[in-house]
């Protein structure tokens, strides 16, 4: 089983940093010095994700240093990396428009066909989107990546802006591809209406619960100085004398 968890996951980044680096190493000619990862790490942690391998015994109990779920229970452990997506914001848009670039992703072909690099790219888009409200995401593939041109733009619908000539170290061109990210941004005022709706909804039902109709028991007895109720003993089953009152009604006939 593999879970895609924040980078954020983990107490230190730089104890998961070099597994990140290997599994660019081992599938990607364009590769960076262990201090870019970390400056991405530290700069936007909840951009950048990493697929790893759930431990067959399952994860130790969370110490409290990450947060609620997946993420919170492999707080303080570094399992096997399969797959990372490193991405960041642009620092200085010549655009003049907040937006997110999608710097490297890469997966171990042990576990392609799983569906991680979609996972690993959705969720940086909706933290880029959530955190940062960003326009859109950018990103480069090289023109003969096929595989990668069908994820980015069959399955998760980046369109290509331009070719850049001579892109790549080795001289091959890039598609320069974005992904509008605007439509996916969270209506924070919308969201606050509905919440005070329902706090008002239920602040109206707490108003209600004070009718709760006639006391019972011992709740509602009048103080002494009131009119003090009258108490009737009446007969209940055999004592209420069925048989008498029916030779009594003959008699009466």
């Amino acid at each position: 089983m593999v879970d895609i968890v924040p980078i954020s996951s983990y107490p230190s980044y730089i104890d998961l940093l070099p597994s990140i680096q290997t599994c660019n190493i081992t599938n990607l000619p364009e590769n960076y010095f262990l201090k870019y990862y970390l400056y991405h790490a530290l700069t936007w942690p909840q951009l950048s994700f990493v697929a790893v391998v759930r431990p067959k015994n399952g994860y130790a109990k969370s110490n409290g240093i990450a947060g609620a779920g997946a993420a919170g229970n492999v707080a303080g452990e570094y399992p096997k990396v399969v797959g990372y997506v490193l991405a960041k914001m642009e620092e200085e848009p010549t655009d003049g428009m907040q937006h997110g670039h999608i710097t490297s992703l890469s997966v171990m072909r042990t576990h392609r066909r799983l569906g991680i690099a979609e996972r690993l790219m959705r969720m940086s888009q909706l933290a880029m989107s959530e955190s940062h409200r960003a326009n859109y995401v950018s990103l480069h593939v090289r023109v003969s990546n096929t595989a990668a041109l069908r994820l980015y733009r069959d399955t998760l619908g980046f369109e290509v802006e331009k070719v850049e000539s001579k892109y790549y170290a080795d001289g091959e061109d890039a598609y320069a591809m974005r992904l509008k990210l605007d439509g996916q941004w969270m209506d924070w005022k919308a969201i606050e209406k509905r919440i005070a709706a329902e706090d008002k909804a239920k602040a109206g039902e707490a108003d209600g619960d004070d009718d709760e109709g006639e006391p019972v028991g011992d709740m509602g007895k009048k103080e002494d100085g009131d009119e003090a109720e009258k108490m009737v003993k009446v007969k209940v089953g055999r004592g209420l004398g069925v048989g008498d009152l029916v030779e009594r009604n003959e008699s009466q006939a």
